[in-house]
């Protein structure tokens, strides 16, 4: 797979949930209602301990999680976005050095800084790389290196770092979703449904277990496609407007990907409302009120920043309608 240059820059717009900051106490999709710890309660107790803090809670909850990667790159990554996680993480390998946990999340905590422009990405790689060297097995500090390569590049250091994600953990939901980001912005060959990141997703969603999550993954590819394409002026800025999930292909992976979340829903995988959130969105712009409606239901107010920021520059304004518009209002 070779390296191509970025559609759109060096530097992207955030393409991924977790890195939109944590709310506080919110009333029902009020404006700054996006939460990146989603409906995980345990992980939002430990970040308000941090915030006071006390390590306690955080320290538990990580231990209680255990080897769940995805879980635990999920409450890892949240804890990190917090600005002030950078100290708190500090404080924590300075009390218990040779902790994995705290390495690991002053790793991320630098990493969400970098990205922000307020630390040197340098500085964060060399924190996951100690982090790494701690907890061998775990595929959670290769998501600084990852997240660090998708904001700066290049695109063969965001390869490296899914390839070292993948062999600890090869359904990783969070780094399949950076790593089709990145390939939606490589340049298209000229037929709407031929470009390679449709493939490339259909190809981990058929070597992924049955049951796993990665059966989304082919929607969020058109969801990344469509991004690069309003973004570039090569589509419509109007999703519904696009027939973008209107052709062959693009009904029979909404087709597939619906059936799989009737037959297969996780409630217990902590990214389960992003993959609802992209096939809601898909299924939206298709034309298919009566089946989003069912995924309206089951997200309730856990909207999520993508892909509704692909079609409108007030994400909560496109959800709120696109709502309205399966389940009626009230």
């Amino acid at each position: 797979m070779p390296p191509s240059p970025p559609l759109l820059g060096p530097r992207r717009a955030a393409t991924d949930p977790s890195v939109a900051p944590a709310a506080g106490p919110r009333d029902a999709l009020a404006p700054g209602a996006f939460d990146a710890a989603l409906d995980d309660a345990e992980l939002r107790t430990a970040r308000a301990a941090l915030a006071q803090g006390r390590r306690q809670a955080a320290r538990s909850l990580l231990v209680h999680t255990g080897d769940d990667w995805d879980r635990r790159g999920h409450r890892l990554t949240v804890l990190a976005q917090d600005p002030r996680a950078t100290a708190w993480a500090a404080d924590w390998l300075a009390a218990e050095p040779g902790s994995a946990d705290a390495a690991t999340l002053l790793g991320l905590a630098l990493v969400h800084r970098a990205v922000r422009g307020e630390e040197q990405p340098g500085r964060a790689r060399d924190a996951c790389a100690t982090a790494a060297a701690l907890a061998p097995a775990d595929p959670t500090p290769w998501l600084g290196p990852l997240l660090l390569a998708r904001a700066f590049g290049p695109e063969s250091a965001l390869l490296d770092a899914f390839t070292e994600l993948r062999r600890r953990h090869p359904e990783h939901h969070h780094a399949h979703h950076l790593l089709i980001a990145c390939l939606a912005e490589r340049p298209g060959c000229g037929r709407a449904e031929t470009h390679e990141v449709y493939d490339a997703a259909e190809l981990a969603a058929a070597e992924a277990p049955a049951d796993s999550p990665l059966a989304v993954l082919p929607v969020v590819a058109y969801a990344e496609r469509y991004r690069v394409l309003a973004a570039t002026g090569l589509g419509p800025a109007d999703p519904a407007a696009s027939r973008h999930w209107s052709g062959p292909r693009a009904r029979r992976v909404l087709g597939a990907s619906f059936d799989w979340w009737l037959e297969w829903e996780h409630d217990e995988h902590p990214r389960r409302l992003i993959d609802l959130n992209h096939l809601a969105f898909a299924l939206s712009c298709a034309g298919r009120p009566a089946e989003a409606a069912a995924l309206f239901q089951r997200i309730g107010d856990h909207a999520t920043p993508a892909p509704w920021a692909y079609a409108h520059r007030d994400p909560l304004a496109a959800f709120r309608a696109a709502r309205v518009r399966a389940l009626g209002p009230g």
